[in-house]
């Protein structure tokens, strides 16, 4: 069974995220592939950290993905990620 908070908790060891938000979206996914009821089994992550600074943004989600290999092997089916190094992320924000 996936546990949010040690998936929170794994990102926040990694990564020393500056933001970090994560939905469940499982419930949206109910009858499509890789859905099982009352499980958490798609997650939208958004991250900003200091660690992607010097990574390309598929090494970005990779690193996300290496983070957690684990659930994604135990029926976590499907991340959407937004991942930002600073620079990205103060764009965004900052304009």
């Amino acid at each position: 069974m996936i546990d949010l908070a040690q998936i929170k908790q794994k990102i926040q060891q990694t990564f020393s995220p500056l933001f970090l938000e994560i939905d469940d979206e499982s419930q949206a996914h109910a009858g499509h592939s890789g859905a099982v009821i009352g499980e958490i089994t798609h997650l939208r992550i958004t991250i900003c950290s200091e660690y992607f600074n010097e990574l390309s943004k598929i090494k970005q989600h990779r690193s996300i993905n290496e983070c957690l290999k684990d659930e994604l092997n135990s029926g976590l089916h499907a991340l959407a990620l937004k991942t930002y190094n600073t620079q990205q992320w103060e764009k965004v924000n900052h304009g």
